[in-house]
C-alpha cells in the first residue's frame, strides 16, 4: 500500500516537447507550449490527492496522447481536457484562444464525463463530491445483470455522444489511463468501483478502437 502512495511522476513540459512527432511545425510546438501556460495558470490552485499540482495531469494525459502521434491540436485539447469543468475559462475563451477544433474537442470530453454511469475517475483534490458518486442499492439477484446492461448503454452512449469525432474519445481514454496509474492516492472503496467502471466501458471501448 506504502508502495502505491508514492508521489506521481511529473512529466516535465520538455519531455512532452521531445515526445511530439517530428512532423508538427514550430506553429503547432508554439501552440502546444501556449495551451501548457494556459493550463497551469487555470489549474495554478489545483492540486491531485497526492498534493502535486493539477498540471501534473494535464501533461501526462497529453504525454499519452504524443504516444498515439494524435494531431496537434488533440495535445491541446488533451492539455486544457479540464479547464472548462474546473476552472474559471469557458469554451468562448477556448475557442477565441485556441480555435472551434480544440474548443470542440474539449466541449466534447466534457460531455462524456456526464453520461450516466460514468465518473471522472480523477484524484482532485479540491473536487471531492462526484455527480456519479452515489449509486443506489441494487439487488443481488439480479446485481450483475444490470451492471452488464448499464455498462454496454453506456458504451452506446458513449459512441453516440462522440459522433464521427473518435478523437474525443482518444482524450477521455487518455484521461482515464492516467487516473488509473493513480488510483493509489484515492479510497479503496473509490479505487474498486473506478477500477471495475474501467474494466466494465473503457476497456471494451479502448479495444474497439484498436488501442
Amino acid at each position: 500500500m506504502n508502495r502505491m502512495k508514492t508521489a506521481e511522476k511529473a512529466i516535465p513540459l520538455e519531455k512532452l516537447m521531445e515526445q511530439l512527432p517530428e512532423r508538427y511545425t514550430l506553429a503547432d510546438r508554439e501552440l502546444i507550449q501556449r495551451a501548457y501556460r494556459v493550463a497551469e495558470e487555470a489549474h495554478h490552485d489545483q492540486k491531485r490527492h497526492s498534493g502535486d499540482p493539477y498540471i501534473n495531469h494535464c501533461l501526462a494525459v497529453a504525454s499519452i496522447l504524443a504516444e498515439l502521434r494524435v494531431p496537434p491540436e488533440v495535445i491541446v485539447a488533451g492539455l486544457l481536457h479540464d479547464t472548462v469543468e474546473d476552472t474559471t475559462i469557458t469554451l468562448t475563451d477556448l475557442r477565441r484562444d485556441f480555435g472551434d477544433t480544440v474548443a470542440i474537442l474539449v466541449d466534447g470530453v466534457t460531455k462524456l464525463t456526464k453520461l450516466p454511469r460514468v465518473s471522472r475517475g480523477d484524484q482532485h483534490a479540491e473536487s471531492p463530491h462526484s455527480g456519479n458518486g452515489s449509486e443506489p442499492e441494487e439487488k443481488i439477484g439480479d446485481a450483475k445483470s444490470r451492471k452488464q446492461d448499464l455498462a454496454f448503454e453506456t458504451l452506446r452512449k458513449t459512441f453516440i455522444a462522440m459522433g464521427d469525432d473518435v478523437r474525443v474519445v482518444l482524450i477521455k481514454l487518455a484521461d482515464r489511463l492516467h487516473n488509473m496509474r493513480t488510483l493509489g492516492h484515492i479510497p479503496e472503496e473509490k479505487r474498486k468501483r473506478i477500477a471495475q467502471e474501467t474494466l466494465d466501458i473503457f476497456a471494451p471501448l479502448a479495444n474497439r478502437l484498436g488501442i
